[in-house]
């Protein structure tokens, strides 16, 4: 059930991510904050990875190899962003292809893997609780 609400969010923020990417959008601020271009593709790609990852870690056995799957979506993540980019450039515009956005979605993704590997422990005990309580609350 939780990998089944994990997917659902990975592909909606999925498609929620490639419109938002290929629609003219106007200059993004929250009251006296404007973040950068960068760190909103930054900020993208990191949240992109990890939700991916979070489907990925529900949805398998404990005795999955966690760390090579985790590298494995940091690279589909990765070319998912560089096609965007080609896309951009391609299907609209009103946008133009920019390898530093390309840079700045790589190293979001790179910062999911990262924190991902090294609170990989912390994140199988919370996967076990949070597998606990739904089989509490849903089963009996």
């Amino acid at each position: 059930m939780a990998a089944r609400i994990a997917l659902f969010l990975a592909i909606v923020y999925t498609i929620v991510l490639t419109l938002a990417s290929l629609i003219p959008l106007g200059d993004l601020s929250v009251g006296a904050f404007s973040p950068t271009d960068k760190m909103l593709h930054l900020g993208a790609n990191f949240f992109l990875a990890m939700v991916w990852m979070l489907f990925y870690l529900l949805k398998m056995e404990q005795k999955q190899n966690y760390i090579s799957a985790f590298i494995v979506i940091s690279v589909f993540v990765i070319i998912f962003g560089m096609l965007i980019e080609v896309l951009q450039g391609a299907l609209t515009t009103y946008r133009q292809p920019d390898w530093a956005d390309v840079l700045a979605n790589s190293i979001g993704v790179l910062i999911a893997l990262v924190l991902s590997i090294f609170f990989q422990k912390f994140l199988i005990k919370l996967k076990h609780k949070f597998s606990l309580f739904l089989s509490k609350k849903f089963l009996h």
